[in-house]
């Protein structure tokens, strides 16, 4: 009979999960996984990675609509939507099965099923019908649940006609027109990908921009390249409802003054967030404090419960895998009494994969001059590029807010091609506590896009070379 007592017992397998059972692994402490579905969790298997690959898709209809300007006579293009839809699932497929060679290779041992905590020490592994499989003990238990699409009152999902994400990578077809509730990034990932292949899209957001996170520039900048594609955008807008309508959908929304009116489409897609995969974990019994959905954790990641840790998106914002991915490692080397300093959430990137691309890092120049810095901006615009215009992806451009005192890099926010590729260089910038003067003195290789970080420093001191 196998041992069922272990250092530590991650329930979940997502990329705060399985990363931290590799690290446990690493500081020798015999580590066991939980996961109910496929290894991975939802970035894997229904989120990050399989959005990409259809994102490419995209980008590659974009590419064909106005090949003439490479010098390409494409007189019709075909699509295979399901081959489409395919080609996302095999990329997903192989890297779940990539996660699988992880956990042997890391001598991680995988259960099957649901994990649940009837007390402290200890892990019940359940089947699809509640019933106790296993009985795992461990010192301590790492909750990484992640989460699942928040739903509101009034937005009746079905998963047909009214979708999550998970339906919207899944459609066996185009539709003719889809209603996208909500402009965050899964919001215009999925207006980008459907207007790609032809879909009539609506996106609806009741904050002032679209990616209200971000930048106000770089909103701006996303909103008109999406205008220019014929893509609808109602800011400062709300759903009162969504409901299925016949073979369609009928969206009520209601704008700032009050005004009510009624959408019609094939689809619309709820896309205003996540909730925690808080239930049917034990946490009540167990005292674990959950807040708004979410558990509440320290910087080590501990809940209030003592050999209960917590990672991911369970835990609340930013919901990013390479956020739950650091935790992870945060919280296994907590355990192990390896150095660490804990979560710092002050410098870390965020990425839309939408064309133009979106990243960000650190403060907007609105929260800066909130926050009483004296502000200098240095800004970029990739139609001064030559390697832009080269490749032919003008759009967009690098900003920089400095502290005009100390010259300290605040914020990076980068609007273009490969913006979510560049974002690293400001990111460790941060990290190293380097100055603006730094990356505008560090050479950059020339033709690059990336000169546009070194230009966009440059500008905050008045000498840009190349605008």
């Amino acid at each position: 009979m196998a041992d069922k007592n272990f250092d530590v017992v991650v329930i979940g397998s997502g990329p705060g999960g399985y990363v931290a059972a590799i690290r446990a692994h690493q500081l020798g402490m015999k580590v066991a996984i939980v996961e109910r579905d496929r290894l991975g969790g939802v970035c894997l298997n229904w989120g990050c990675i399989p959005t990409k690959a259809l994102l490419k898709n995209a980008e590659y209809m974009n590419f064909l609509s106005h090949a003439g300007d490479f010098g390409f006579g494409i007189e019709k293009v075909t699509v295979d939507f399901p081959r489409v839809i395919q080609r996302s699932r095999e990329v997903a497929d192989a890297n779940s099965s990539g996660v699988n060679f992880l956990m042997k290779k890391n001598s991680v041992t995988v259960f099957n099923g649901s994990g649940f905590i009837p007390r402290q020490g200890v892990v019940e592994v359940r089947d699809a019908d509640g019933k106790v499989i296993e009985t795992l003990t461990a010192k301590n238990i790492m909750i990484a649940t992640g989460a699942r699409p928040r739903t509101f009152p009034g937005i009746e999902v079905d998963g047909e006609r009214v979708i999550t994400s998970t339906e919207a990578m899944l459609q066996k077809e185009v539709p003719g027109s889809m209603i996208i509730i909500g402009a965050g990034a899964i919001g215009v990932e999925f207006a980008y990908f459907y207007n790609a292949f032809g879909t009539k899209v609506s996106i609806i957001e009741m904050q002032p921009n679209i990616m209200p996170v971000e930048d106000e520039d770089c909103s701006k900048e996303v909103a008109r390249a999406f205008k220019k594609r014929k893509i609808d955008i109602l800011t400062e807008t709300r759903v009162i409802s969504a409901r299925r309508a016949g073979d369609g959908v009928e969206v009520v929304i209601e704008n700032k003054k009050g005004e009510q009116k009624t959408l019609n489409a094939d689809l619309a897609l709820n896309a205003v967030g996540v909730t925690g995969n808080v239930e049917n974990l034990g946490l009540e019994g167990l005292g674990v404090v959950v807040e708004r959905g979410h558990i509440k954790v320290d910087r080590f990641m501990r809940t209030n419960v003592e050999g209960i840790y917590a990672i991911g998106d369970v835990v609340g914002a930013p919901w990013l895998a390479h956020i739950a991915s650091h935790e992870g490692i945060v919280a296994m080397e907590h355990m192990a009494g390896h150095p660490t300093h804990g979560m710092d959430y002050d410098n870390f990137p965020g990425c839309t994969y939408c064309q133009p691309q979106v990243a960000s890092v650190g403060l907007t120049e609105k929260k800066a001059r909130e926050m009483g810095y004296d502000v200098k901006i240095g800004k970029f615009p990739f139609k001064a590029s030559g390697k832009a215009r080269a490749i032919g992806e003008t759009d967009g451009f690098v900003k920089l807010v400095i502290d005009g005192n100390y010259g300290e890099i605040l914020g990076g926010h980068i609007v273009g091609a490969e913006a979510t590729e560049m974002i690293a260089e400001i990111c460790t910038a941060r990290a190293a506590e380097a100055t603006a003067e730094t990356l505008m003195h560090t050479i950059h290789a020339h033709p690059t896009l990336s000169e546009g970080v070194m230009e966009a420093a440059a500008d905050a001191y008045g000498e840009a070379l190349n605008i």
